[in-house]
């Protein structure tokens, strides 16, 4: 990871973890739920605090933070290496059509990272913007949030079941999340 997307202890991020090639994955439900029951993981046993969050078809948009006596980084590393391999191992058993054109992407990307073996699923860092202002932070909680709006996937924020804006709604979302005040 590069010093401009440096993760320190005890402060909160803007994350965003994007598919290699930008490839739409998260069009088809069970890849998305993988996403959120790996986010449920981290937060139960890991000591991911989560603020906000939005899953697209090719990203996911993050702020969040550690437990005290967690590192955010950890966090993350483990959950791109446990949601790709459920991904992957999703693709290759579910009915899907676009099979061997995603898992040729995902061994091409492979092949040209040394650090991987089979299949590379996410890209490398994790564009992390540390949430320095409270003007930063609702600025990057107003984009999270309506990010479906301007992809014109919804005409309202809180109308998109993958995400957080639910939640700031005031109903329950798919994941528990600490409210940004």
């Amino acid at each position: 990871m590069g010093q401009k997307n440096k993760i320190s202890t005890g402060y909160l991020y803007f994350l965003t973890l994007t598919v290699v090639g930008w490839v739409d994955v998260f069009t088809r439900p069970v890849y998305k739920h993988i996403l959120i029951d790996s986010l449920k993981y981290c937060q139960q046993h890991k000591g991911l605090e989560l603020y906000a969050w939005c899953l697209m078809t090719n990203h996911l948009h993050l702020i969040a933070g550690a437990q005290e006596d967690r590192n955010l980084s950890d966090i993350l590393r483990d959950f791109k290496k446990f949601s790709s391999k459920a991904i992957i191992k999703a693709i290759q058993e579910e009915n899907e059509s676009r099979k061997d054109w995603l898992l040729n992407r995902f061994a091409y990307a492979a092949a040209n990272d040394i650090k991987t073996k089979n299949f590379k699923f996410w890209q490398e860092g994790n564009e992390a913007k540390e949430l320095h202002t409270n003007s930063f932070m609702e600025q990057k909680l107003q984009y999270i949030h309506y990010n479906p709006v301007a992809a014109e996937i919804v005409a309202e924020p809180e109308h998109y079941l993958y995400s957080s804006a639910l939640n700031y709604a005031g109903q329950p979302g798919l994941l528990e999340v600490i409210l940004l005040e």
